[in-house]
């Protein structure tokens, strides 16, 4: 299940800065919270919060998030950029 919410994350992570052009740098994510929540169905679940870094220019490093319940993605946060 850990393995599959990661892989969610990045492949999550890689479509927002696809859909954006910007670089998906070190192609990876880092877990930075996991707790016990619901889903939709009222059934316990694992939340997941990963961390991830892009770049808008090349020059600099930028912070997004990514929140999956179980292997779904929840949400994509990134920190403001310049769009190229």
């Amino acid at each position: 299940d850990s393995m599959r919410a990661r892989e969610g994350a990045v492949a999550a992570g890689q479509r927002a800065c696809d859909r954006d052009r910007l670089q998906f740098l070190d192609e990876t994510v880092e877990c930075v919270s996991l707790r016990p929540a619901r889903d939709d169905a009222g059934h316990m679940a694992l939340r997941r919060v990963y961390r991830f870094e892009f770049s808008d220019g090349g020059d600099r490093r930028r912070d997004g998030s990514i929140v999956m319940l179980n292997a779904k993605v929840e949400s994509v946060t990134m920190e403001p950029f310049v769009q190229q």
